[in-house]
């Protein structure tokens, strides 16, 4: 019996060399595995910040938006209080319904431009 207690399991210089570089290969796999799932991992993270980013503009100029309309409709019930005959009261109508339009569509525009902002920015790689 030899000194060595693990001599009889000793590897001959060619399986040792060819076991370490297996060791290393795999290695550099799991290593280049890891550095790109990182990568997708900090990628989906800025795309998620941006979409919550942008969720938050929307929500705050909706917001707005909707206090805007409720002051504008608040001054039309003062005006119609004021209306002297019913001519005034279509006029002030018509006015109120020409302007909330114009609004409106000025509104939707910011908000549609500011979700396209949203899916162009959380495209956009982070670097």
């Amino acid at each position: 019996m030899s000194k060595e207690p693990f001599e009889q399991f000793a590897l001959p210089n060619e399986v040792r060399a060819f076991v370490e570089q297996s060791v290393s290969q795999a290695r550099s796999a799991f290593d280049g595995i890891a550095q790109a799932a990182n990568r997708a991992v900090a990628q989906w993270q800025g795309q998620a910040e941006a979409a919550r980013a942008g969720a938050s503009e929307i929500a705050h100029k909706s917001m707005a938006y909707a206090e805007q309309n409720m002051e504008a409709t608040f001054e039309f019930a003062q005006k119609l209080m004021n209306a002297k005959d019913p001519t005034e009261v279509l006029k002030l109508q018509s006015e109120y319904l020409k302007h909330q339009m114009q609004t409106l569509s000025t509104q939707a525009q910011a908000l549609g431009q500011s979700a396209a902002k949203i899916v162009m920015d959380s495209g956009k790689p982070k670097s």
